[in-house]
């Protein structure tokens, strides 16, 4: 296993960073959780397109869009490349047909539109009964990421012979997508679907494949690299803080206590790292990799948990302040570290990881 970024990823990951530090924190100018005008610039950076398989990109794939989300984690940009790029469009390129990459993926990479996710949860879940013209898919998913300002989704439905993945439209009739305001923003939606028809141009793969495990999958290490960025800001913003702020004459990283607290948070970030790169390693060389990305998943989750109230303990009051930048990495760790899964779940996920025979 190697842990050396390629060329590749050092280039967009110095790229996306130079956009990033010029966007430096602004607000959202329209309230739904996507700065459009950020976008922008990043697809016609090219940004976008780059790490999406041939041939809708450029030819790149998991590792790179790894590194690219690292840089959004760190600047906590708000855009969709998570859903978007890393499991919408990767989808369409991986199983789509020619038609459904022009429908849905080719719009993502020239900036018309954008993807959100709704994978299958304890709690939500969409279900798909056969018809004669194809499905008829029926349920809601209360919290999709991206999904108050999406152009299309990408669903698991359940079928009597497994998961089925598939694409709606925004305006597709029966679908009625509510936005909800969570802790860092107003880009999810209640997404609900009532008796909605399906034909074949809509559905990628066939009910049981693993179309769905494999975006699961992608969605869940794209999820590690975003933590990754955001803790790793965040360790880098208290230890300044700790080395600026002054008690009794010295800095306050000088005390004990302090120091615990932040080599702490230097091991755990130290972790999401690792257990990314070898989860992301994995997944791309087509080697199971359940175990890796739950064990990633997990440590996203617990570091992420640690280091933001690390953060915020550091900085005392001044950590919860609006008008300080720390609170926006606490809410996105915080926020993340829930995000297809917390903790507790990896763990049971891990788990039947290890009991089931490997994935060929």
């Amino acid at each position: 296993m190697d842990f050396t970024l390629t060329e590749a990823q050092n280039d967009l990951s110095g790229l996306t960073r130079s956009l990033l530090t010029d966007w430096a924190g602004k607000n959202t100018p329209d309230g739904t959780g996507v700065d459009r005008a950020l976008w922008t610039s990043m697809v016609h950076a090219g940004v976008v397109e780059a790490a999406l398989p041939r041939p809708i990109g450029s030819g790149f794939g998991l590792l790179e869009q790894c590194s690219v989300l690292i840089e959004i984690g760190r600047a906590v940009a708000p855009v969709p490349y998570l859903t978007s790029v890393a499991a919408g469009a990767s989808a369409l390129a991986t199983f789509g047909s020619d038609e459904q990459q022009q429908r849905w993926a080719a719009p993502v990479t020239q900036g018309n539109a954008t993807l959100a996710l709704a994978l299958s949860t304890e709690d939500d879940r969409f279900t798909a009964e056969r018809t004669t013209t194809g499905w008829q898919v029926s349920g809601s998913h209360s919290v999709v990421p991206a999904g108050a300002f999406a152009d299309a989704y990408l669903i698991e439905a359940h079928t009597a012979d497994g998961s089925l993945l598939l694409v709606l439209d925004r305006d597709t009739a029966g679908l009625r997508s509510t936005a909800q305001h969570v802790v860092d923003g107003g880009d999810a939606a209640l997404l609900e679907l009532d008796a909605v028809s399906v034909d074949s141009a809509n559905v990628l793969g066939v009910p049981g494949d693993d179309n769905a495990g494999w975006v699961r999958r992608r969605a869940t290490v794209a999820a590690c690299a975003y933590q990754l960025g955001v803790v790793e800001r965040a360790l880098e913003l208290t230890s300044e803080y700790a080395l600026a702020r002054k008690q009794f004459d010295k800095p306050i990283g000088a005390f004990q206590a302090v120091r615990q607290r932040l080599a702490d948070a230097y091991l755990d970030v130290d972790a999401v790292r690792l257990t990314l790169w070898q989860a992301a390693w994995r997944e791309v060389r087509g080697v199971p990799a359940e175990a890796e990305i739950a064990t990633a998943k997990f440590w996203a989750a617990e570091a992420g948990h640690r280091v933001a109230h690390t953060m915020v303990h550091v900085h005392a009051s001044i950590g919860i302040f609006l008008e300080y930048p720390v609170y926006r990495y606490f809410l996105a760790a915080k926020r993340t570290e829930f995000l297809f899964g917390a903790a507790t779940e990896q763990l049971r996920t891990l788990a039947d990881a290890l009991s089931a025979p490997a994935r060929s």
